[in-house]
């Protein structure tokens, strides 16, 4: 039998967050694997009334603290043996107004309690987080991630014959109604702007904020060519969607720039495939990277109008239904998984000690992660030149690319090293220096074969901090990327529904294998993911003769030795095969870390064979 999951929610009201929690669970509720059972509840006694009712294995809270205030008593002493505490199962909260503060600093609410630092604090209430933003970090092992859910509209209407411009939201403060006004009248002298400004069930039941909001509005119209209609009624989905569908452009100017989740009001506007501009408010910071740009800092509203809605494509095709089923059941999976742990016996009391008392606070295994560097993401300038240039070393005749990466390859890679410095300064800098050999490797490699292939699709395998992508993106070039702590392992991506198989031209990734512990899937799915006379570029922590139990860093799962790259990973490859003549054969390695462990770095670069 399915697992249960029972889904939380408040009583049905005119609310945005009820409505993402309906569609969520009428996506969720078409699962294979487990049973998702929606409950709309006002009180703790009628949350126990549908834990008792239906027996689940794990709750998720539909959490904001204006439409759940009664959650936050939970976490009081007084009901920790009465109420929700004493329920053996995760509890995990989807948190709306999601940041990566409140992501970084969340803890399990069993810790919190223990601990004796109750708080009404959100980001104290549950086991784990969910948070319903592409652009977090996985900084926190209690908090995972999903991207948005866009509703599946079919837009059969003409276009207007002339501009209308469209908005819609509740009347509170910072939606920046007003300055859609000031922008239309700037930019055209004949247009027609209507939005629909409801009044909201939390905070404006009476509609006096809507009402003022629409006053101000008609109050600063001064062209006659520009026409405004304003609806105060509440629209169901299908209406609204409609709504925004008879519309040239939707256009969303927040003001908000800090600690807010990300608007779902930008979900149904693009389910319309009309074209959407935004301001660069901090609610619309999971489009900011799309190329060209819907910012109107950026692009004026004709040119955002001008381009369509071929830029938003991308996130169009990733935010579907079935993208956001198949990562509940990964979170869900995740989470079980872990619950089943075993303690680890760690050599020391103390350590076991501590192992237990991680294990009763349900604090997930963190030990798996490709971090190589830092704790946070350096915020190079990542702004895209596409006439930046770079030339390929010249490598000396007799030299493969299947090499170690020695003090010979800093030396020929040196120009290689300095192009990243240019390109990603900050990234550089935090790098140990004498390790930048494989950055350099991949970088340069991946750009002497990027004249190959006519618009190559790239994919980047452990891309947090990786300055071999972070430069080629400057460069102006697409690149998809995955890392545990962006998104996925690579295996999770494999089976993503929308992942296509046979598809990247070039595939890379640097010093990331070594950290895997299943690395014979890890270097299936590259090969299965690579298209014909695709080439994949790898680097590993390399050390001829090392065998399992003898010293390594201890982030590392192993080192590879010769044996391991041509007799257990190339016979996994299938119809892949090394670009060269391999030379690994390293007799002394010339890399240190830490003073204790002495090894060196391989690179290792394959070609699928063209398809007869």
């Amino acid at each position: 039998m399915n697992k249960r999951i029972l889904f939380v929610s408040h009583k049905k009201a005119r609310c945005g967050v009820y409505e993402f929690g309906k569609s969520i669970t009428d996506v969720l509720q078409r699962s294979r694997r487990y049973q998702f059972i929606r409950a709309e509840c006002s009180s703790l006694s009628e949350l126990q009334t549908a834990i008792t009712e239906n027996a689940p294995t794990a709750i998720i809270y539909n959490y904001m603290p204006s439409v759940l205030p009664w959650v936050a008593t939970r976490i009081a002493p007084r009901l920790f043996k009465s109420n929700i505490a004493s329920v053996p199962i995760p509890q995990i909260g989807i948190i709306h107004d999601i940041t990566q503060r409140v992501a970084d600093s969340a803890v399990n609410y069993r810790k919190k309690l223990l601990l004796c630092r109750s708080s009404g604090l959100v980001n104290s209430l549950f086991d784990v987080y969910i948070g319903p933003d592409p652009t977090l970090l996985l900084l926190n092992p209690l908090v995972y991630k999903t991207g948005r859910l866009l509703p599946r509209y079919q837009n059969n209407f003409p276009l207007p014959s002339k501009p209308v411009i469209g908005s819609f939201g509740f009347g509170t403060p910072n939606k920046g109604f007003e300055k859609i006004i000031q922008l239309v009248q700037q930019e055209y002298d004949e247009a027609d702007i209507r939005f629909n400004i409801p009044f909201a069930e939390f905070g404006d039941r009476q509609g006096v904020n809507a009402r003022a909001v629409a006053a101000r509005c008609k109050a600063l119209i001064t062209k006659p060519g520009i026409r405004l209609h304003i609806t105060h009624d509440y629209m169901d989905n299908k209406t609204l969607l409609d709504f925004l569908a008879n519309n040239t452009v939707n256009i969303f100017l927040y003001e908000d720039k800090s600690n807010r989740g990300l608007s779902s009001a930008l979900d149904n506007a693009m389910a319309v495939q009309r074209p959407v501009a935004v301001s660069d408010g901090v609610m619309f910071r999971h489009v900011f990277d799309i190329e060209p740009s819907v910012c109107i800092t950026n692009n004026s509203l004709k040119t955002i109008i001008h381009n369509g809605f071929a830029p938003l494509e991308k996130h169009y095709n990733e935010w579907t239904d079935e993208n956001l089923l198949w990562e509940y059941e990964r979170i869900l999976g995740s989470i079980f998984a872990k619950l089943q742990q075993p303690v680890r016996h760690k050599t020391g009391i103390i350590n076991t000690l501590r192992a237990k008392c991680r294990r009763m606070l349900s604090i997930p295994d963190s030990t798996f992660t490709w971090l190589r560097s830092s704790d946070k993401v350096s915020e190079d300038d990542m702004t895209t030149d596409r006439s930046m240039r770079y030339q390929p070393v010249q490598i000396p005749a007799g030299t493969s690319l299947n090499r170690i990466l020695d003090d010979n390859a800093r030396q020929l890679y040196a120009p290689a090293v300095a192009k990243l410095k240019e390109l990603a300064p900050k990234t550089m800098s935090k790098k140990i220096e004498r390790a930048n050999v494989q950055q350099a490797f991949v970088f340069d490699t991946v750009y002497r074969y990027l004249s190959q292939y006519k618009n190559p699709k790239l994919l980047c395998v452990g891309c947090y901090e990786d300055t071999a992508s972070m430069g080629l993106k400057k460069m102006g070039y697409a690149i998809g990327e995955i890392d545990p702590m962006i998104n996925y392992t690579l295996q999770e991506y494999f089976t993503k529904p929308t992942t296509r198989k046979n598809s990247y031209d070039i595939i890379f990734s640097t010093s990331v294998i070594e950290h895997d512990p299943d690395d014979e899937s890890f270097i299936r799915c590259i090969s299965d993911l690579l298209a014909p006379g695709g080439i994949a570029i790898i680097t590993c922590d390399y050390k001829d003769g090392w065998k399992p139990g003898e010293l390594k860093p201890e982030v590392d799962v192993r080192l590879y030795t010769k044996r391991d790259l041509i007799n257990r990973l190339l016979p996994l490859m299938g119809d892949c095969r090394l670009v060269d003549e391999p030379q690994w054969d390293c007799p002394k390695p010339d890399f240190n870390l830490l003073g204790k462990y002495q090894y060196t770095f391989a690179g290792l670069v394959v070609k699928r064979n063209r398809r007869q």
